[in-house]
């Protein structure tokens, strides 16, 4: 777990997480990394970016990486799911969009609640996960969302960021 990550996780026993799909299967965020949610935004393609590099946006002013996540962790496309909301995620001072099938809920559980990562029939690497959070129906993945776009990753967006 990145030490970022660990700083975002609540210090009063508490989580809050916020739940979103992919392919079918339900994930989420520490609630305090994101900084707001929008509908799909018109982007500016960049050539020679990443496959998942969906290209750059412009917020309020401030130009902002949009990664598809889908993409990036290899998760099948859900045709019955288009992609619907972008998820604005503070990374280390760096503002980035990850796309989205669509925004469930907000999750508030307590941290004995977060199972340690076992045997998961997920579509997701393991390394990207820090835990599982078990609801009535299913289950939740705790995703890291630092290791999910890795320091190569984090290198590439942070140089489009300041060429535009």
């Amino acid at each position: 777990m990145t030490d970022q990550f660990k700083n975002e996780l609540s210090t009063q026993g508490y989580n809050r997480f916020i739940e979103f799909s992919l392919g079918g299967e339900d994930y989420a965020v520490p609630l305090l990394m994101v900084r707001e949610v929008i509908s799909i935004p018109e982007t500016t393609p960049i050539p020679k970016a990443p496959k998942h590099f969906v290209g750059l946006m412009n917020l309020r002013g401030q130009v902002i990486s949009i990664v598809d996540l889908k993409s990036k962790l290899t998760i099948k496309k859900n045709e019955d799911s288009p992609e619907s909301a972008v998820i604005i995620v503070d990374f280390d001072g760096a503002n980035i969009g990850i796309i989205v099938d669509s925004i469930n809920k907000v999750l508030t559980f307590p941290k004995s609640e977060i199972q340690e990562v076992a045997d998961l029939n997920s579509q997701v690497k393991a390394d990207f996960i820090f835990g599982i959070y078990k609801k009535e129906k299913g289950l939740t993945v705790l995703l890291d969302i630092a290791k999910c776009l890795d320091v190569k990753d984090y290198d590439v967006l942070k140089a489009l960021d300041q060429a535009a």
